[in-house]
């Protein structure tokens, strides 16, 4: 009876033991919206996710905010913590250092360029623009010149033209602007030989003068929407592009040979963009735009669709036995749709 007196403290001690909740700690670093700080708690896509896969599991998270990507996935490599979550894309590279878990994100890169670069068509500017004004100018000169060469050719032949010089220059340049719209005058036709080839020379032109204007309009809005804006990877050249130096859209940069600057987290990249010190921006499409989404148009816009297609994945060491645990939690929330509720809750519908 002593004896149980002592041993029963014992096996509650083990028990308790037994149920206490397993401590995980997990490495992250600001990437909103799948990793951030918002009202002093801990969220994002990505810590939300895994915040319901450790309570499936019976963990209690221990999270650790890192100032750097490679600082967040160095601690990993050298076993100091059990895994890692942001924006972690699944890279060959990365896979023959650690290890991954099934996909949780689909992702891609992206261009954010300078508001200031970004105008869109419009044909209000094509028609006020200088190109289309003076070629405007050029056609009412045209006819300008054409109408009083025909009164000067024809006004003791038809009476239309039979008026003085102070007179004429206005009827003259309207005979001449409906010869090229309408055809001309079925009454007002010339009766010289010399008026009767211009005139017909005139209707023949209206042809090519109405193209000509029609493609001016039409090049001038292409020369607009494109104009001082970056479009694609291929206007990156010579622009001063910013990424985050290791990340997947340095490696994508350095392999199409385009000069970047580098810059260590999230913060530094964003405040240099705001300050003009670079123009453009190539890094993960739901990051810049979250970025855009918060505020950040008063700076920039994202154009073009996504590209360089990625996945992301939380990170653990080689051989980690917890891997298989959050796969098989993953694979329960995506049947249960509580993967997709979470999606749709920080995305939107899930595509």
């Amino acid at each position: 009876m002593r004896a149980l007196r002592f041993i029963t403290p014992f096996l509650f001690l083990l028990w308790g033991n037994a149920l206490a909740a397993q401590v995980v700690d997990v490495n992250t670093v600001t990437r909103p919206p799948f990793s951030m700080i918002e009202n002093g708690r801990e969220t994002g896509f990505s810590i939300e996710l895994l915040r319901e896969i450790s309570n499936r599991l019976g963990w209690e998270l221990n999270i650790h905010r890192k100032d750097t990507f490679s600082e967040m996935l160095a601690d990993v490599r050298n076993t100091e913590v059990e895994l890692a979550a942001a924006n972690i894309s699944i890279t060959a590279s990365r896979e023959a250092e650690m290890d991954f878990s099934q996909p949780v994100f689909e992702s891609g890169l992206q261009i954010l360029v300078q508001a200031a670069d970004v105008r869109e068509p419009s044909l209000m500017n094509a028609l006020l623009s200088w190109d289309l004004a003076l070629a405007i100018g050029l056609a009412f000169l045209l006819l300008m010149v054409g109408g009083m060469f025909m009164w000067a050719l024809e006004r003791r032949a038809q009476p239309y033209f039979d008026r003085p010089l102070k007179e004429a220059w206005f009827p003259s340049f309207w005979w001449a602007l409906n010869l090229v719209v309408n055809g001309g005058f079925e009454e007002r036709v010339p009766r010289t030989a010399i008026g009767r080839v211009f005139g017909v020379m005139l209707v023949l032109s209206s042809l090519f003068i109405v193209s000509i204007f029609v493609a001016k309009i039409t090049a001038v809005m292409t020369v607009e929407a494109i104009s001082g804006s970056v479009t694609s990877v291929n206007d990156l050249y010579g622009k001063r592009t910013g990424t985050i130096e290791g990340s997947t859209a340095a490696s994508f940069l350095q392999r199409r040979d385009i000069d970047y600057r580098g810059f260590e987290n999230l913060d530094d990249l964003l405040a240099a963009f705001e300050a003009g010190d670079i123009r453009v921006v190539v890094f993960d499409a739901p990051v810049l735009n979250y970025y855009v989404q918060q505020g950040g148009s008063e700076y920039g816009r994202t154009v073009g669709p996504a590209f360089l297609r990625e996945y992301y994945g939380f990170a653990f060491p080689q051989g980690s036995e917890l891997t298989e645990q959050v796969n098989r939690s993953l694979l329960e929330m995506q049947e249960d749709g509580s993967y997709e509720a979470l999606y749709h809750s920080w995305f939107g519908r899930l595509n």
